[in-house]
């Protein structure tokens, strides 16, 4: 039998990791026969209800969960982990301002890429979803030299599928038969999803759909998708986005299909322009569970623009939090 993998997750008891756990405890992510033991960082009051969640996860029986490992310390969560789940995150209340929830939510991701650097393995594999995320990203790798920066990523691969399965819909495809989208920049409203390179069936994807649906229904409805989700079912979407956070993950360790990429937000080193160091989405390739940016991508103006007011907006995000560094 393998030695298990140690995975943690943070904000365990939240709604994403109650969609999340199971999968990983089944196997979803590292497969039918790979062991796992599962380190759930929580904050103290909520440490009664993670307790519930373990509960059902051991009521389940699974052969590949050897261990649940429960805490509030990110020392203990991360001790010699091989994949963490950045997901527990504060989220924005009725009147606070977007500098309030930077703030608040930099401490956090402060602390933990402190106790990641001092405990987990040096070839970590670091997966951010709590938002701010590119930022908290940032925040995180600014406080583990000891760790590679390649270590880290966040995740806009919820907004990369969103975007493709839009496309199918549109083209009246399967999901499988799309290739090459972009999401650039930010995980936030203004990311941009990008059309200019994806194909529908090996043909160019605006060939096949109007300008005006790009601009006005595709750009909006991927932007504010999560915004649409919460209005319609009353909550945020947990279930899709404990989908992308596994297959996020899956590809990082797997790699890449042949001729595709996928968006994932990581530090630039420069690419179209953008500062290095910052966190940024590109279409990225993996290979051997290395990601590398997608060079010399033809960008229009349009595309360019939008490029431009990503980073601008990462960048007086990374001015709100700069103080605390």
């Amino acid at each position: 039998m393998k030695t298990p993998v140690d995975i943690a997750v943070t904000g365990a008891a939240g709604q994403i990791s109650y969609s999340l756990l199971f999968r990983l405890a089944a196997g979803d992510l590292l497969g039918p026969d790979q062991p796992i033991v599962l380190r759930l960082l929580e904050i103290t009051p909520a440490l009664e209800v993670l307790k519930g969640v373990v509960m059902e996860l051991h009521d389940c029986a699974f052969p590949l969960l050897h261990k649940v490992v429960i805490t509030d310390d990110p020392k203990v969560a991360f001790d010699n982990v091989d994949y963490a789940f950045l997901i527990g995150a504060k989220p924005r209340r009725h009147g606070m301002l977007r500098s309030d929830l930077l703030s608040e939510n930099a401490e956090i991701f402060i602390v933990q890429g402190r106790a990641l650097n001092e405990a987990a393995s040096r070839n970590v594999k670091v997966l951010v979803t709590g938002n701010p995320a590119n930022t908290n990203a940032y925040l995180a790798i600014s406080q583990a030299p000891d760790l590679a920066p390649e270590c880290f990523a966040a995740m806009t691969m919820l907004d990369h599928t969103r975007a493709v399965s839009q496309l199918a819909q549109k083209c009246g495809v399967l999901t499988k038969d799309i290739k090459n989208i972009t999401v650039w920049g930010n995980h936030s409203c203004m990311q941009y999803p990008d059309l200019h390179h994806a194909r529908v069936k090996g043909q160019e994807a605006l060939s096949l759909v109007e300008h005006d649906w790009f601009v006005n229904e595709f750009l909006p409805t991927v932007q504010h998708r999560g915004t649409e989700v919460i209005k319609t079912r009353g909550q945020s979407s947990a279930g899709s986005a404990a989908n992308a956070v596994i297959k996020h993950m899956s590809t990082w360790i797997n790699g890449t299909d042949d001729g595709d990429w996928v968006s994932m937000a990581v530090p630039s080193d420069g690419s179209y322009g953008i500062e290095p160091g910052l966190v940024f989405s590109f279409p990225v390739t993996v290979t051997n569970g290395q990601y590398n940016i997608v060079k010399g991508l033809d960008l229009n103006e349009f595309s360019l623009e939008r490029l431009r007011q990503n980073q601008a907006e990462l960048i007086e995000e990374r001015q709100m939090v700069r103080h605390l560094l």
